[in-house]
This record gives structure tokens, C-alpha cells and sequence, in this order.
């Protein structure tokens, strides 16, 4: 209106302009024509007063339109105010409701909601509002999703219902598109023996039973080779299989047990891709996943959270590698050897007699090609048994030469050191994890399940998690070494305790090849007193583990779970050992030990007769390990926090369905 008023005003000085122009001309037309000037004069009046009667007219009609304007306005304004879509509420600072608009009564059966606690729209509104790092945030109302505004300084709420976005939202996110490979484990090692027509009938069989559990599920299943098969699904039929703990694997394992073949899937799911070509890659790479943690397992990567989940896994991962593949590995271990100028070993943090042993066997194969290599080791971490077979090693001069502390390693590694990581692929629980960055030549030698958690582009991986220890792996990659390899009588002990010690003394784990390699480390002058006395343990860790065994509580039956005492700290040994006794005892399927460890932590070890999937408990405390042989360590959390949360998870894993 300030614009219409300043217009008219312009109009108005204008016409000012004109009659004092006139007047003037007037003056001068009576000078010299009194008459004619009479004439003009009078018309100049009537014009005059026309115009200023017109303008007042004017000012009149926009003065009452204004007025018509300005009610309906505020007329419009009061109904906009009680008739919006959305809610609003006055609070005081006591946080009472003080004033609504009509909108917000859907919310209650009483009259009116003004004098009463903003609790009675929602428990956390109050909160919600607290929060000063936040002027907008989500509430579930009334089976409803309403985004709120928070204008602090006039203590007012907007509540806007978002229900159909998330609605929409959510339907989006459930329509995505997913992708899976499907895997037969061993579908060449069991067929390459079968005549056509058991072929024929064990293919159909199982493309059967795939057939009709993705026609159950809405899943599109294309049989892509002998062995693979492509699904292609979205987010919501996941969520079903997920909450089903992904069954198909349990029927297919029925199904080819009760026609005695051993065949079992593996299963890489891959959502979240931004584009279709990365989720392929991302499938793909959860299909690597669970056929490096041993197969018979699910692996779901969602690049979106960065989280991966798992399930199945129950069953020992059976026996695959072969001598051809023991043969191509240790040949191109040879040749990564020949090009660096210098190998340097390492295992992980407190290594035991595997990750020692392997170590030493690895240090062999360097040397038996003529390049320089280092075992690198921590002597400050190490436990009893570990520091007798030190003490033997610093006894070979010879061999101790070549081993040395983290330092000196950080000191000597070069971009053309090869680094061989042995008994872990977690860069994080190596005995140095810098040197995993400080090369760009990486070997991975491992037996146990692949985790999530993995050394970034190594050069080579022989991760075996059938095989009883990273020492058995080693001790088949000497065999195919030069001629010119020895191994005196203290290496190939090293490396045949190493075995003894994963395997309980061959009682776990142990396969056909395992006394293979113990056969040849033994033909080598493998010492067994010598190993006896690497294992003979003090009197005092026997009482210690005795009064940790007494601490043990049966839990469903048939779980030996250890509680330690507070304030009393045992060796991850100690611990380990504990778990292996009460596994002995009658009845007992699993057994679990929970202890604090010198360096603050509560550690826990778990170990399996194979009926409890301890690995899969294991993984779920931020742990991991094998079917039968696992652990985690917890920080901040004390020994009965950690007690209770086994407990839990326990729980869960019988009543989730998660046991064989």
C-alpha cells in the first residue's frame, strides 16, 4: 500500500506542475489579451476544481479498498491460523501447553489441551525440545511420523505429519535392488568321481530345492555355471530371509546329508551400491568373505551403514585345498621372494607356538632362496610356553640373528621389503601394525575365518580356515621349496609344536594332512620330548586355572560358563587353557571363561565340541576365531557386565535359531 500511496502522489504533484504552468501563461495572456485571459481563466478553474474533486474521489476508492483488503486479510489470517494442516502449540517455561490451534485436538479426547504437560503428545517431546543442538526433530505420534520445529524464543511448535514421506521413503528403501551369488563349496571335489547319471541327479536336486525357495520368496535365481547361481531381489524379501536366518542353508545341508553328499552353500549378498556394476563388485566381494571364513555361510555387505552381517557358519569347514594348490602358492611365494630385497615375518600380538612356529618356517623359505629375512618379535609380550622355545632359539645363534623388535623393523623396512603377515589377517592385532603401511608387498598366511577386518590389497592370500594351524600351511609350502632347504632339529620342533598346540595334541581340527606335515617336520628331527617341555606349565598357573575352573556355572544345560574374580587378572593363556579343561567334562558342549587380563581388558575364551557355533557368539562381542576354538577381548566393560552380555547373546542364539 506505501507503494500505491507514493504513486499517487507523484500524480498528484504533477498535476501541480501543469496548473502553475497554466497560471503563469494566464498572467501573460491577460497582459496582452485581457478578454481572451478572462475567458481562459474562467475554463482554468473549472478544470482545476474538476481535477481536485477527481483526485479526493480517487483517494476515497483507494482508501476503501484498502480498508476491504486489510479486513480480509486479517480475516483470511485468523482462519489460515485455526484451519492449517498442521499443528501448533504455545508451552510456557514450565513447559505447559498454553495455547493450540484446532489441529493439534486429533492428539486427545479431552476438550482442549491447553494447561496440560507437553508429555501427554509424547515422553521424549520434552527432551527433544532440552536438545539446543537440534531445531527440528522426529516424533512417532499415534501410529503417526511427525517432524516438529522448534522456535525457541517464542516457546512454539510446528507439527507437520510426514507419515505418507515415510511412507514413500520407506517403500523406496524396500524396492532397491539387491543382488546374491549363490555357491555350491564343493561341487567339483564331490562330482569330479560321480558318474553322469549321480551328477544329473544331485544337480537336480539341488537347482529344485533353490528353484522353489526363490519362487516362495519372490526371488529371480538364474543358474549362471555349475556352481553359481545369480538372485536378484530387493531390501524387503532380505529382511524376510534375514529374519529366517536365511534357512535355505539348514534345508540344503538336510537334503544332501540324507543322500550321504557333503554339500553345502555359500551365500555373498551385496545392497546399497550407488550404481549396478559397484553392486555387483560388492556382492562378489561378500561371496569372497564367506568362502574365506570357510563356506556354508551368508555374508551380507550394506555399503551404505559399512556394516556386514553373518549367518550360518555352523559347520566345520571342510577339507578343499589340495597338493596342486599347496604346490602354485609356495611357487609364487618363491618368486615374491626372489624380487623384494628382504623378507621381514610377523604374527600377531602375544603370539603363541603357531604364529612362532610359522614364522620360523617362513624365515626358512626366504633364506633357502638367498634373501636376507627377520622374524619380528616382541619379547615383552610373550607367555611361558612361548618363552621357553625363545629361550631354545636364542641358544641357535645362528637363528636368533634373524630376529628382531618392532623398531628395529620399522627402522630397516623399505617399498620393496615383502612383508609375510602368519596366524592373523587383522592388521590391527598384528605385532606391528605400521609395517602393514610401510610396504607395498604383503602375504597373508592364515587358518583362521576370514573377518571383516582385513590387510588392504595383499599381494597374496593362502588363508585356509580347514586347515588345524598356520604351521601346517608353512610346513607344506617348505616341501615345495628349493632342494637346499633344511631344517635343523629346533625349526622343525618349532613348527610341529605349533600343530600340537592347535590341535590339542591331534584331538581338534586335525585332518588327514595334518599328520602329513607332522609326519615330514618328524622325518626333519622334529623333537616331541622337546615340545612336552615347551608345553609343561608352572604349579602356579595350575592352581590359577584350578580356582577358574571353580568358578564355573552350567548355563542351559550343557554351557560351562567361568566367571574369574574381580580385580584378578589371568594370561590370555591361563584363560585359553581353562576354557580347553572344562570342555573335557562330562556333559559340557561348550565352554566359556571370562577373566580381566593384565592390560585392563576382560578377556573371554570359548571353545566347542562343534554342536555350538562359539565363533558366531564370539563375533557377536566384537570377536572371532573357528566353530570350535574362538575369543574376543572387551574394553570398558567389567567382568560381571561381560558375564550378562554373554548371557544374552546366548540367548539369542538358541532362540534366534542359530544353532545347528
Amino acid at each position: 500500500m506505501p507503494f500505491e500511496f507514493f504513486k499517487k502522489l507523484k500524480i498528484g504533484r504533477h498535476i501541480i506542475g501543469i496548473y502553475l504552468l497554466s497560471f503563469i501563461l494566464l498572467v501573460f495572456l491577460f497582459y496582452y489579451e485581457w478578454i481572451l485571459g478572462t475567458v481562459m481563466t474562467v475554463l482554468f478553474t473549472i478544470s482545476l476544481y474538476y481535477s481536485v474533486k477527481k483526485e479526493q474521489q480517487i483517494v476515497n476508492q483507494t482508501e476503501a479498498y484498502i480498508s476491504t483488503i486489510s479486513y480480509r486479510v486479517k480475516k483470511v489470517g485468523e482462519e489460515a491460523l485455526l484451519e492449517m494442516p498442521f499443528g501448533i502449540v504455545l508451552y510456557g517455561d514450565d513447559y505447559q501447553i498454553e495455547w493450540t490451534n484446532p489441529y493439534m485436538n486429533q492428539f486427545t479426547t479431552q476438550e482442549t489441551l491447553v494447561g496440560e504437560e507437553l508429555e501427554i503428545l509424547s515422553e521424549q517431546l520434552i527432551s527433544q525440545i532440552k536438545d539446543e543442538s537440534k531445531d527440528n526433530f522426529w516424533l512417532h505420534i499415534n501410529e503417526s511420523d511427525y517432524q516438529i520445529y522448534n522456535k525457541r524464543d517464542e516457546r512454539l511448535l510446528y507439527f507437520f505429519d510426514r507419515t505418507k514421506q515415510t511412507e514413500l521413503q520407506q517403500l523406496y528403501i524396500q524396492e532397491k535392488t539387491v543382488l546374491g551369488i549363490i555357491f555350491l563349496d564343493n561341487y567339483d571335489e564331490i562330482t569330479q568321481n560321480m558318474d553322469d547319471t549321480a551328477k544329473s541327479q544331485i544337480n537336480s536336486q539341488v537347482t529344485s530345492h533353490l528353484n522353489n525357495w526363490s519362487n516362495e520368496n519372490g526371488i529371480y535365481l538364474k543358474r549362471i555355471s555349475q556352481e553359481r547361481f545369480l538372485a536378484v531381489l530387493n531390501q524387503e524379501i532380505l529382511e524376510q530371509l534375514e529374519k529366517s536366518k536365511f534357512e535355505i542353508l539348514d534345508n540344503v545341508r538336510e537334503l544332501i546329508t540324507d543322500s550321504n553328499v557333503p554339500l553345502t552353500l555359500s551365500i555373498g549378498i551385496g545392497l546399497g551400491g550407488a550404481s549396478l556394476p559397484a553392486l555387483g563388485e560388492l556382492t562378489q566381494s561378500s561371496l569372497d568373505l564367506a568362502l574365506g571364513r570357510g563356506g556354508d555361510q551368508v555374508v551380507v555387505k550394506d555399503e551404505q551403514s559399512g556394516k556386514v552381517r553373518f549367518y550360518g557358519g555352523k559347520t566345520n569347514p571342510m577339507e578343499k585345498r589340495t597338493r596342486v594348490r599347496a604346490r602354485v602358492i609356495s611357487h609364487a611365494l618363491k618368486e615374491l621372494v626372489k624380487e623384494s630385497d628382504q623378507v621381514l615375518i610377523m604374527g600377531h600380538r602375544a603370539p603363541d607356538m603357531d604364529s612362532v612356529g610359522a614364522s620360523i618356517g617362513v624365515l626358512k623359505i626366504a633364506l633357502a632362496n638367498d634373501v636376507e629375512g627377520f622374524v619380528v618379535l616382541d619379547e615383552n609380550d610373550i607367555d611361558t610356553g612361548v618363552q621357553r622355545l625363545v629361550d631354545e632359539i636364542k641358544e641357535d645363534e645362528n637363528l636368533w640373528s634373524h630376529f628382531i623388535d618392532p623398531e628395529s623393523a620399522l627402522d630397516i623396512v623399505t617399498k620393496n621389503t615383502l612383508l609375510v603377515v602368519v596366524d592373523t589377517h587383522k592388521p590391527s592385532i598384528t605385532i606391528e601394525e605400521k609395517l602393514v603401511q610401510k610396504t607395498e608387498h604383503v602375504v597373508v598366511i592364515d587358518h583362521h575365518r576370514r573377518g571383516e577386518e582385513f590387510i588392504e590389497n595383499p599381494t597374496l592370500v593362502y588363508m585356509e580356515p580347514y586347515a588345524s594351524s598356520t604351521a601346517e600351511l608353512v610346513t607344506e609350502l617348505l616341501e615345495y621349496q628349493p632342494n637346499k632347504l633344511s631344517l635343523n632339529m629346533l625349526e622343525s620342533t618349532a613348527l610341529l609344536a605349533g600343530i600340537i598346540v592347535d590341535t590339542k595334541s591331534f584331538t581338534l581340527r586335525t585332518g588327514s594332512r595334518t599328520f602329513d606335515a607332522a609326519s615330514y617336520l618328524r622325518s626333519r628331527g622334529a623333537d616331541t620330548v622337546l615340545v612336552q617341555k615347551f608345553l609343561k606349565e608352572d604349579l602356579e598357573i595350575y592352581v590359577k586355572r584350578s580356582r577358574l575352573i571353580e568358578n564355573t556355572n552350567i548355563y542351559r544345560g550343557n554351557l560351562a560358563i567361568s566367571v574369574g574374580n574381580s580385580r584378578e587378572t589371568y594370561g590370555p593363556v591361563v584363560i585359553a587353557q581353562a576354557a580347553d579343561t572344562l570342555l573335557t567334562m562330562t556333559g559340557i558342549e561348550a565352554s566359556f571363561v571370562i577373566s580381566e587380563r593384565k592390560d585392563g581388558r576382560i578377556g573371554i575364551s570359548a571353545r566347542s565340541l562343534g554342536k555350538v557355533n562359539v565363533q558366531v557368539i564370539m563375533e557377536k562381542m566384537n570377536g572371532g576365531g573357528h566353530l570350535t576354538n574362538a575369543a574376543t577381548q572387551l574394553d570398558d566393560v567389567s567382568v560381571i557386565d561381560a558375564y550378562e552380555w554373554l548371557k544374552e547373546i546366548i540367548d539369542e542364539y538358541y532362540e534366534g535359531g542359530d544353532q545347528q
